[in-house]
């Protein structure tokens, strides 16, 4: 087990480039994920939406939407965002994937 960077009360990092794969698995096993590959076409996805805006989808709808026209219906939905990240998908997705709190996920 690696130190994990810091972390604000909600477990997002302070510092996203502080994010490296192995932060991403030890956050990601915390909420009992095991990453695969269609996680990481995620995590992937959303580091480079928060490259290209600089922030992080700003809700679970506009996560969904970004996703859909991406990759497509079969990936671009809420169950299978869901069955990946269970809760509430981007704000889990972007805990995992390093990224600030999408700011408006309840």
């Amino acid at each position: 087990m690696t130190t994990l960077p810091l972390r604000n009360n909600e477990g997002f990092l302070e510092d996203a480039d502080s994010w490296t794969p192995k932060v991403a698995e030890e956050i990601a096993a915390e909420d009992s994920i095991q990453l695969n590959e269609n996680h990481w076409e995620i995590i992937e996805f959303l580091r480079g939406f928060y490259k290209q805006h600089e922030m992080s989808p700003p809700s679970n709808r506009l996560f969904v939407k970004a996703v859909n026209e991406a990759f497509g219906d079969d990936k671009g939905n809420s169950i299978y965002l869901m069955q990946l990240f269970p809760g509430t998908p981007a704000k889990t997705a972007c805990r995992i994937a390093g990224l600030p709190r999408p700011t408006n996920c309840l």
